[in-house]
């Protein structure tokens, strides 16, 4: 009720108005000014922040898959994540990369029309340096690219775009499809100027150097699966058949998250002077029975009660009992 004036105050108020000593215009104190925001009509916002947070989350998983694929084949360590997601208008976008590079136009079906990959120059080299057996240390010059080093990295690229399918997969099943290759971005005139577009910038570090792959997503692309980049529309009702495939894919991803399997002949404590006095050839007396079933665990809790020995010369262990029941009843 602070808001409301008293009489008292009122009286005041009407009698500074009567006098001039205050101006009408001063009694209006800015609120309404503040809640008047600017529009740009030039450059609208199409992508709300739940559809950016979505792609987010779909790169950040793409971020990964490409991030193992490049590791292995340059058996460097690298690091890859989303470092920016944006609205932009194209002409930003196709202005702030640098050229040359390597754009690759591509197709995302059931998404429509063409969407870009843009890996920058000192990404291009770095990656070609270390295949041809360099260290990949380097910061390069910007320059023209060889028509080897174009074959070299396109092949690189086809599979940074292959991998768009497993990213996509938890929202929807996309089949991608390059379309071509260009080195000056000015020569793309796929998209109009103007069309609002989802920048997508990951940062890469190899060797402590960091370079950026960028994705280019015209709101065109995806205006026609909106509301599937709305979180809440993976909790709605589907029918038993969408909700059958769910499942198996969920499932089909849980069978492949490596778990760590330990087991412990025995276990024994001794002072650290005996520690210390330990030298080759010496028998540490464990807790354990030679005879007795020994406990293996499974990202360290007890699971099975298992017997060791050997298989095709290497050491291995027969279950011989279940100690987990419950987990063991609930999967089946």
């Amino acid at each position: 009720m602070a808001d409301v004036l008293s009489q008292s105050e009122i009286d005041e108020l009407l009698s500074a108005l009567s006098s001039g000593e205050l101006a009408p215009e001063q009694v209006n104190d800015g609120k309404d000014k503040q809640q008047i925001k600017k529009y740009d009509f030039k450059s609208p916002k199409k992508f709300s922040k739940e559809h950016l947070r979505t792609l987010e989350m779909i790169h950040e998983s793409y971020a990964r898959i490409i991030g193992s694929y490049l590791a292995a084949q340059t058996r460097t360590n690298i690091e890859i994540k989303v470092a920016v997601i944006e609205q932009v208008t194209y002409e930003e976008f196709n202005k702030s990369i640098s050229s040359p590079t390597m754009l690759t136009v591509y197709r995302l079906p059931p998404l429509s029309g063409s969407l870009m990959l843009e890996t920058g120059p000192q990404f291009v080299f770095q990656i070609l340096d270390i295949l041809f057996g360099g260290s990949g240390t380097t910061v390069f010059k910007t320059r023209e690219f060889t028509e080897i080093e174009k074959n070299v990295i396109s092949g690189i690229n086809k599979h940074l775009v292959e991998s768009f399918k497993p990213a996509w997969e938890d929202v929807l099943d996309v089949e991608p499809e390059i379309l071509s290759v260009e080195t000056n971005p000015a020569l793309n005139q796929t998209i109009a100027p103007n069309e609002p577009v989802a920048l997508i910038s990951l940062s890469v570090k190899i060797n402590n150097l960091q370079s950026y792959i960028n994705i280019c997503i015209p709101y065109l692309a995806v205006e026609k699966v909106l509301d599937r980049l709305v979180v809440r529309y993976w909790f709605t009702d589907q029918d038993e058949k969408d909700r059958k495939v769910s499942r198996n894919k969920i499932e089909k991803r849980i069978q492949n998250v490596p778990l760590d399997m330990t087991t412990y002949l025995g276990r024994c404590t001794i002072p650290i002077k005996s520690f210390l006095d330990l030298k080759l050839g010496d028998v540490i007396m464990l807790d354990g029975n030679v005879e007795s079933p020994i406990e293996t665990f499974i990202e360290d809790k007890p699971y099975y009660k298992t017997v060791p020995g050997t298989l095709n010369k290497k050491k291995a262990v027969r279950i011989v009992e279940i100690m987990n029941k419950d987990v063991n009843e609930d999967e089946q």
